[in-house]
């Protein structure tokens, strides 16, 4: 399949970067930091998404959604890269859409139509310590009457102090069950947590919270199939986003090289920057390919489909760690002060570079799948 968008593809993409531009450009982000906003995200711009048809891009139509797929998913994580818009669109509309798509007709009715408009928050709750690891979940679920008592505790849940339901993602005797779960449910505790680049996650704390077996989403034999597609596609929406800042990053530092000027040149003039840039531009390139690439094996169902999203998760996190430090170091250092941008981006690109698998855990997955 070339690595290209398609004619509706390129239309959502500049549809994206347009209304991202206009209603939430890198001023947004400021003006929530700044501010110190509670929520630290926008209910109204939100709801705009849903207005835009981005926040149900992969929900099916018949749910209030787009009805799109993995490719869609990804050019507006990109955007949202691109600016850095602190938004609950990889949280909800990504992972826990993904994952109650496979709910039960009421689960679905009840969230996805709400996801989809920008009404509600969901956020799925997998990782419990500094670092991703699904595999090693050791929050528990044990069956208490017709439902279940969950017992543990989550972190780097996105946007959880402001999600309306949690997916809980809990180990039981028969497998990884995932579960909804009402915040305001007795037992339930979430702490928010404001991130180096001003974008949000929280702590949640799960101390003997009682659940029916109608919030249990699907079964408990599909539980960690279920949580992997959702986690595949939310980590190749994460490198799209990484492809977005990091290019967005160099773009940002060409026009520092064409306007600044140094021994009465400007510094884009001078050989040794050129060849950077141009070094940076190739790899760039190659990352914005592999995550494309990671996006249409999704789409396709593809066998090999959660190594080439291994592939590129880890590709573009190393290409974006590049571009930010690029920038930073071609504006002579004053990059990291607050009153430039590229700065915001090294944050970002930190954050994001952790969310859903750094390259050691991609590299290594990579490495398993052939036979290491």
């Amino acid at each position: 399949m070339p690595l290209i968008l398609t004619e509706e593809q390129t239309m959502l993409k500049e549809a994206a970067d347009g209304f991202l531009n206009e209603k939430a450009p890198i001023a947004h982000l400021r003006k929530l930091r700044d501010s110190r906003d509670p929520d630290g995200v926008s209910r109204e711009l939100w709801r705009a998404f849903g207005e835009m048809g981005f926040a149900g891009v992969v929900i099916p139509e018949a749910r209030g959604g787009s009805g799109l797929g993995a490719v869609e998913a990804g050019v507006v994580a990109e955007a949202l890269g691109r600016t850095l818009t602190p938004s609950p669109f990889l949280g909800s509309s990504v992972l826990a859409a993904t994952v109650l798509k496979g709910g039960s007709e009421a689960q679905q009715a009840a969230w996805l139509p709400k996801i989809a408009s920008g009404e509600a928050i969901v956020s799925l709750a997998v990782d419990e310590g500094a670092k991703h690891a699904p595999a090693r979940i050791a929050a528990s679920a044990e069956r208490s009457g017709n439902g279940f008592r969950l017992t543990g505790a989550k972190a780097m849940v996105l946007d959880g102090h402001v999600a309306d339901a949690l997916i809980v993602a809990a180990r039981t005797d028969e497998g990884v069950g995932l579960f909804l779960v009402d915040p305001k449910t007795a037992g339930v505790g979430v702490e928010r947590t404001v991130m180096v680049d001003a974008h949000n996650a929280a702590r949640v704390m799960l101390e003997n919270v009682e659940v029916d077996a109608e919030d249990l989403i699907g079964s408990l034999e599909d539980g960690e199939a279920r949580l992997e597609r959702a986690l595949n596609l939310g980590r190749a929406c994460a490198a799209a986003s990484l492809t977005g800042a990091g290019d967005e990053a160099f773009r940002i530092t060409l026009e520092y090289l064409r306007t600044r000027q140094q021994f009465g040149k400007f510094i884009g003039e001078f050989q040794a920057l050129q060849h950077r840039a141009a070094h940076l531009f190739t790899e760039l390139e190659i990352a914005k390919a592999a995550a494309l690439g990671a996006l249409q094996a999704l789409d396709s169902g593809r066998e090999d489909a959660a190594f080439a999203v291994s592939v590129a998760k880890a590709k573009a996190g190393r290409v974006a760690d590049l571009a930010v430090q690029e920038a930073v170091q071609m504006h002579g250092g004053v990059g990291m002060t607050d009153e430039f941008d590229v700065g915001l981006f090294m944050k970002r690109v930190r954050v994001l570079n952790e969310l859903l698998g750094d390259a050691g855990f991609h590299q290594e997955r990579v490495a398993r799948s052939h036979g290491f």
